[in-house]
């Protein structure tokens, strides 16, 4: 007699190379299956680390997967510090309730863990799944759809003086890595660049333009120095009245005001454009307080970068803080129990140490909120007024919370 479904096993283990469609094919599967463009399977095939990344399989059945990129991102404090970006995650329809993103989950917590990694992140599909595997939301973006033949844009002086010119992406990617390169130590959040990873920035499937241009590329300099870029396209409309144009935003880093101002006064003024599509920037990013009507912009905050915790002690003492703290944190933390219990952080603007203790605690809250707060974007005192942070001294958590916040909101600048 055959065996029923319900009786076979599962097995977890480690991707081998020579399984990758397959198991990408799960993964596509499990987010509606509908194919990507042959270039974009090619550059997540060649980006996926296989001997960080585990399939669940039912005998030669891919049934779960998720992986794990080997990132550096930075923290409060410009150090970039190793964490495990993880990806890929999907479960088969037919295997839901099984215990098996629950069984990915522990099996890659243990690993980054052993690879020393202090830190996990990642953008989630669904919210709800990840807090209880410790993650805490700890970055917003806005998007935006500025009304551009109604809102003019304030820019500061030296704006003038930045020359803007068209490239072909491809031709100065270097460039632009270079000015990408030296932001990131300046605002949390953001991924320092792996090998193969710039070419994330030119991807440009025809699929994925929604009637719009080949991607396209603006280059500012000043004195011959490259000092920002935006890659963007062009979805030509028109109505009753004539055009309605939209410019649709990828792209846009610089490295001082006059560069940004420069960058974004040019996609207000593109000819035959009314709006100006914006998705997934910085929550404090400058043309929101140089437009003369923020309404017709139509902001939108939305969740992104999402923070777990794997080692508490080298996460927190890894980054700097804004203002002196000495606080003692109890810390709950269920699926990585080797976290759970009592820390003590004493910590600068200059560095930190983090060690256990058996102090009394001066704040209880589980790894979840340590990881919502860690980036500086999500301030402790709100989590207590939500009553997810419990006061135990009085006064820690106004100072625990000043010296976690970050002088610029936290930013992931693209997903994995």
């Amino acid at each position: 007699m055959s065996m029923d479904s319900t009786e076979r096993t599962t097995a977890l283990r480690v991707l081998r190379q020579d399984e990758w469609d397959r198991w990408y094919n799960t993964l596509l599967r499990a987010f509606g299956g509908v194919p990507e463009a042959p270039e974009e399977r090619a550059l997540y095939k060649s980006l996926t680390e296989a001997d960080r990344s585990l399939g669940v399989w039912e005998g030669d059945e891919c049934v779960g997967t998720a992986g794990a990129f080997g990132f550096r991102m930075s923290v409060p404090g410009g150090a970039l510090v190793p964490a495990a970006g993880v990806t890929m995650v999907g479960v088969a329809a037919t295997h839901r309730r099984r215990g098996v993103l629950t069984s990915m989950m522990r099996r890659q917590l243990d690993d980054i863990r052993s690879w020393g990694e202090p830190l996990a992140v990642l953008t989630a599909s669904e919210p709800a799944i990840y807090g209880r595997f410790g993650y805490g939301a700890a970055t917003v973006q806005v998007s935006a759809e500025i009304d551009t033949s109604q809102v003019r844009l304030s820019v500061p002086p030296g704006t003038d003086d930045v020359r803007l010119r068209y490239a072909e992406p491809a031709d100065v990617l270097d460039a632009c890595e270079a000015v990408y390169a030296r932001l990131v130590p300046g605002r949390p959040g953001m991924l320092a660049r792996q090998p193969g990873w710039e070419r994330l920035g030119l991807l440009d499937p025809e699929s994925g333009r929604d009637g719009a241009s080949p991607l396209q590329c603006v280059v500012a300099s000043r004195d011959g120095e490259v000092t920002g870029y935006a890659r963007f396209r062009v979805r030509p409309g028109w109505g009753k009245a004539g055009h309605e144009g939209t410019v649709v935003l990828a792209d846009l880093e610089g490295l001082d005001p006059a560069t940004r101002a420069a960058l974004w006064r040019f996609l207000f003024d593109i000819d035959l454009t009314t709006t100006l599509s914006v998705r997934g920037r910085p929550a404090d990013d400058a043309w929101q307080y140089q437009v003369s009507d923020i309404r017709r912009c139509l902001p939108q905050l939305r969740d992104m970068l999402y923070v777990r915790l794997v080692d508490v002690g080298a996460a927190l003492q890894a980054r700097t803080y804004r203002a002196p703290v000495d606080v003692v944190f109890e810390v709950e933390d269920a699926f990585c129990p080797w976290n759970a219990g009592r820390w003590r952080l004493a910590g600068n603007e200059k560095g930190a140490s983090c060690t256990r203790t058996s102090d009394p605690a001066d704040l209880a809250l589980s790894v979840r909120e340590l990881g919502s707060a860690y980036l500086g974007g999500v301030p402790l005192t709100a989590l207590g007024l939500a009553g997810r942070v419990r006061e135990l001294r009085p006064g820690a958590l106004a100072e625990a919370s000043l010296g976690f916040s970050s002088d610029v909101a936290p930013w992931l600048p693209h997903g994995f």
